[in-house]
Parts: C-alpha cells; sequence; structure tokens
C-alpha cells in the first residue's frame, strides 16, 4: 500500500523539550516571523498569512530525516497555507528544490562546559577589569544606538537584518525566553549577544553586535565567556553558535572550540504566477518523476554574478552588468534575486527565438568576394581548426567512447556563411564541446521574462547585424590560427569573469574578432543614450556584453550616475586594489563580502 499522506496538525507541545535546532523554539520562530506555527507530521512549518509565505523546517522532531517525507510535507503545508513563497532549511534539500538554493553551511556548537581557550585568558582578565556583564531583558536606547552604528557599517542578508529589527519584539513578547547579554564600559555599550534559551537541551547564540565607536578589546569574547557559564548554570548541554556564514564569523566561533555540526542547506523561491501554491507542489511532485541528475548538475552550475555594478542618481537606484554569450556556469539563481529589485530588465537586442533565427538567417548568407574565410586560410590551417573544434576522432576514438558526437561542420561554415556567423558558429561548437553549455544573456532573459518583468531591447536586428558585418575577415581567421591556444584563453577568460575582474578579463581577449572600434566604442554611445533614462528612473538592470563595461563606466559617471562595483561573495585583492585606482569605481567598503 503507498504510504498515507502527512497530516496537518498543531504543534506538539514537547517540541521545545526535543529541539534538535534554534528552528525549534516556535515562541522564537512565531514572534520573529509574526506567524502561526503548526506541525505536518515530524516537521515543524511557521504559516505567515499576511504575505502568503511559509517557513518549512526540515530537520524533524523525532526520527531521521527524509527528503522524499520533507517534500511530501511541503506540500501539504503549501495547500495548508495557500503559500506563494516559502522559505525552507533542512540538512540536504529535495532535488526539486536544488535549483532554489540559496546557502549552503553548517550548524556550529559549542560545549557548554568548554574552557576558555589559553590565548583569551589574559585578554579576558583585562577586559573583565574594564567591563560590566549583565543579563538583561529591556532593549534601551544605548542598544538602538549600536544596532544603528553596527547595522550601518555591516552587510548583512535580508532576513538576517530583519532579525536584528525583530529583538525588541522578541524580548516583550511574553512566551519567548530571549534575552540581552551586555558588555557595559561605564554608561557605554561596547558589545552586546542576543540568547534564546527556551530549548530544553541548550541555549541559542542568535546575534550580535560590538561597538567601533567605543570600542573594547575583546568586548566580545567576554561576553561568549559569560555566556558559557550562564549555560551551564542553567542545566544545559551545549550551545548552538549559528551558522558559520563566512570565513571571519566562523573563525570567532572555532577558536572558542565551536565544531561543525548538522549540515544546513536553504533554499527560498516565490513565484508570480497567480495559482503559485498549485505551481509550487508539482515542482516538487516532479522530484521523483524528473530527471534528478540533470538538475543536480544545474544546481552545482550555479555562480554567484560578480561583474555587476551599482548605478545611482538622486537617489535612485539601478544595476548594470556584464554578460558572456557563452559560458560554463550558470548564473540563474543570481538572476532571479537581482530581478525582484527591479521592474525594467534592458538588453543588447532581442533574444526571442523568432530575433534569433532571423540573425541566423542573415548570417548564412554567401560570404562577399574577397571575404570568404575557407580562401583566407590555409589547408593545414583549417585541418589544425578541425581537431580543436570537432575535438579527436577515427576508429579508436569511437571504440573508446570518447568521439564527440555532435561535430560541426568546419569547412562548410568557412565557405557558406558570413565571416562573423562562421566564427560565432565554430567558436560556440567548440565552447560546447569543452562543456560551455550556458548563455548569460540568455539565461537572463529567458528569467526576466518568467518573472514578469518589463524587457527591452536597445538595439534592432539590423543595428546588431550592421556591427557584425563591420568586423574585418582577417580578425576571425587570427582567432582561427591561434586555436591551439584557446584552452589557455577560456581558463584565463572564466577566471577573471567569475572574480568580477572586468580589465583582467579583456587583458585574455583583446583580439577577440568582435571587439573592434564600431562594434564597441560607437554601440557604447548608442547604449549609453537609450538606457539613461531608465537608469534615471531606478529599479532597473541594463545587461550589455562585458567589453561594453570598460567604457560604459565612465560614460555613466560624466552624467552624474555613480558607479559602484556590488558582487556577491568574495572579491580578490588584486581586483579591489585595481578598482580603488580607478575615480570613477571607488573600492567597494564592504569588501566585497555577502554574508
Amino acid at each position: 500500500m503507498p504510504p498515507l499522506p502527512p497530516v496537518v496538525a498543531p504543534v506538539s507541545p514537547e517540541i521545545t523539550t526535543l529541539a534538535r535546532i534554534p528552528e525549534h523554539s516556535v515562541p522564537l520562530m512565531c514572534t520573529a516571523a509574526r506567524g502561526t506555527a503548526f506541525q505536518v507530521g515530524d516537521y515543524l512549518f511557521v504559516s505567515i498569512p499576511q504575505d502568503r509565505r511559509l517557513v518549512a523546517v526540515g530537520y524533524p522532531v523525532r526520527g531521521g530525516y527524509s527528503a522524499q517525507a520533507f517534500a511530501a510535507a511541503v506540500r501539504t503545508a503549501m495547500r495548508h497555507c495557500n503559500a506563494r513563497s516559502c522559505d525552507a532549511v533542512a540538512p540536504r534539500l529535495p532535488a526539486s528544490l536544488l535549483p532554489h538554493m540559496r546557502e549552503n553551511d553548517r550548524y556550529l556548537v559549542i560545549a557548554a562546559d568548554a574552557p576558555v581557550p589559553v590565548s583569551l585568558r589574559g585578554p579576558l582578565r583585562k577586559a573583565g577589569e574594564r567591563l560590566r556583564l549583565e543579563e538583561a531583558r529591556v532593549f534601551t536606547a544605548a542598544h538602538r544606538r549600536l544596532w544603528g552604528e553596527f547595522l550601518g557599517k555591516t552587510t548583512l542578508p535580508p532576513h538576517v537584518r530583519a532579525l536584528y529589527g525583530r529583538v525588541e519584539a522578541l524580548l516583550t513578547a511574553g512566551d519567548t525566553d530571549v534575552c540581552l547579554l551586555n558588555a557595559w564600559d561605564g554608561e557605554r555599550l561596547a558589545a552586546c549577544l542576543v540568547i534564546d534559551a527556551a530549548p530544553g537541551r541548550f541555549d541559542t547564540y542568535l546575534l550580535g553586535a560590538h561597538s567601533r565607536e567605543y570600542y573594547v578589546p575583546h568586548a566580545s569574547d567576554a561576553l561568549f565567556g559569560f555566556m558559557l557559564a550562564r549555560a551551564r548554570q542553567r542545566g544545559k548541554r551545549l550551545v548552538h553558535l549559528g551558522l558559520g556564514v563566512n570565513e571571519g564569523i566562523s573563525r570567532f566561533k572555532r577558536k572558542w572550540g565551536g565544531r561543525p555540526a548538522l549540515r544546513y542547506q536553504r533554499a527560498a523561491w516565490e513565484e508570480q504566477d497567480n495559482d503559485a501554491a498549485r505551481f509550487l507542489i508539482r515542482h516538487l511532485q516532479a522530484a521523483d518523476n524528473g530527471d534528478v541528475r540533470l538538475e543536480l548538475e544545474h544546481a552545482d552550475a550555479q555562480r554567484p554574478f560578480r561583474m555587476l555594478w551599482e548605478v545611482s542618481r538622486d537617489g535612485k537606484t539601478s544595476w548594470i552588468g556584464g554578460t558572456a554569450h557563452f559560458f560554463r556556469y550558470s548564473f540563474e539563481t543570481a538572476f532571479r534575486h537581482l530581478f525582484k529589485k527591479v521592474d525594467t530588465v534592458i538588453f543588447e537586442g532581442h533574444l526571442d527565438e523568432d530575433s534569433l533565427d532571423a540573425v541566423s538567417r542573415l548570417g548564412k548568407r554567401p560570404p562577399d568576394p574577397g571575404t570568404c574565410l575557407f580562401d583566407l586560410m590555409t589547408e593545414e590551417e583549417i585541418r589544425a581548426l578541425e581537431r580543436v573544434v570537432r575535438g579527436p576522432e577515427g576508429p579508436l576514438w569511437r571504440l573508446l567512447n570518447a568521439e564527440y558526437e555532435n561535430k560541426a561542420d568546419v569547412r562548410w561554415y568557412l565557405r557558406r556563411t558570413r565571416p562573423w556567423f562562421a566564427f560565432f558558429s565554430l567558436w560556440t561548437a567548440y565552447l560546447e564541446r569543452m562543456g560551455w553549455r550556458y548563455s548569460v544573456d540568455l539565461e537572463a532573459w529567458r528569467v526576466a521574462h518568467r518573472l514578469g518583468k518589463r524587457v527591452l531591447a536597445m538595439e534592432d536586428i539590423g543595428e546588431q547585424v550592421a556591427a557584425l558585418e563591420s568586423v574585418p575577415p582577417e580578425r576571425a581567421v587570427n582567432h582561427f590560427r591561434a586555436c591551439r591556444q584557446w584552452g589557455a584563453y577560456l581558463r584565463a577568460n572564466a577566471g577573471a569573469y567569475l572574480t568580477g575582474d572586468l580589465e583582467g578579463m579583456m587583458g585574455t581577449s583583446t583580439e577577440f574578432p568582435t571587439r573592434t572600434g564600431l562594434v564597441i566604442s560607437e554601440r557604447d554611445q548608442r547604449f549609453r543614450e537609450r538606457m539613461r533614462p531608465y537608469l534615471e528612473r531606478g529599479r532597473c538592470c541594463v545587461l550589455v556584453g562585458s567589453a561594453h563595461m570598460l567604457n560604459l563606466r565612465g560614460m555613466l559617471a560624466e552624467d552624474g550616475f555613480s558607479v559602484r562595483p556590488l558582487r556577491q561573495g568574495w572579491t580578490p585583492l588584486r581586483v579591489r586594489i585595481r578598482e580603488a585606482l580607478r575615480k570613477d569605481a571607488p573600492i567597494d567598503p564592504s569588501g566585497g563580502m555577502a554574508w
């Protein structure tokens, strides 16, 4: 018999005693989210009706975790709440939710009886002589000043920043067991930790802040020791330290003896579809029916989009990014996040199937006399190009199952098509054989349409093809002659693109065939004029080929816009230093870190 569907039920009164993770603290979750808790089987959920949002906790109160059971519980909870969006955490997300993954981390825990590290004993003794440590439940004006200072100088994810804003409500709610651990330097608040003591077996370190204006060395460490002593007095076995988040926070927790515990993966998604609940339910049901291997590969291919700049003027903010026609990795998840902040997404040209087919038809016209690439290359050069584009061929390679199936007809493209079309076709064939199956601009185009954004193009097909027709055939020939260096070129180009190193990327590709004066410089002015009205209104994202960003940053600065690199994730020091030396792109004060 098939298993019975999970049943919606009130929260078990034992959940606080059985809690395994901070999210099992029901009063904390309900107050922080302003929602109502319920269970589906052994899984906890919090419904937020005003937002039609669901929080799903994939750590069972009893028993072991099952991705299939959790997916079934989420389906039931979505129907029950008629939710349009969901935020789910689990030790291992169901395959259907992997494309929506936002975080992949581990909880850190520390034993309540952990000794003070030897290296901290002297500094803590000095800090103890200066500081007054206390436990309190009153959020004072000093706390508001500390929060304002800390949040003003720290980059945090929206959901973490929102939790800072709910601390006062957590303290005043009658059913929570949240308190403040304060470190006072006279009348000044030097540091503060927020603790949840509701779970039966552990305390939870929720949030913390320290003052740079009233800085006291090791004030946070003093509170950390105070927190452990308090947990021991209350009979707790350990303290949950939350997630590693980034290297700096993880290092602080580990130096006290914090150790990795349960795995943590978080997925979040929101649909614009009016029938979103049913859409998401169908998506979850596809976990066992779809191609899970492809879903896993797609999730593994996701990368943060770092070739991105924030453009602002008169309080209106937009974004401009540099794309690549072909790439090894996907930025779909990053684009979904970015496009939620905008109303309009602008591309160089139209990328729908009809427009792409029209460009293809124009490219397949016979080349003009004197421009046929086949006639401009020697037989030896053509054979070398075939070996690179098509890969190894012959009976032995077929026997070893190492011969590429979708081999391009190199000679046909060289003889029968326009030079620019031959270049793009053979270059694309090579990239596909090397595993570069994604298109950054096409992916962004599809995401923007799926999210219901206004999508515009700055050029028509005629303007784009005219620019391509201006490319001298010799540039394509030179690129083909250097085909043996394409592998090194790809590695350097991909590395620079993934780190947001625009100058480094251009340094690897200045001889790319389509980077001519007309294709880049003249079109830059056209883009500048056509994107400017939308940037002035704000809530716009413009996506152009990365090479155009070399000029467009300065052009937008001339037009009075502030242009600031805005990258998700870690940014190499060499890139930050290079941009610090550019007057129109000051160094990012956040250090490129996304917490």
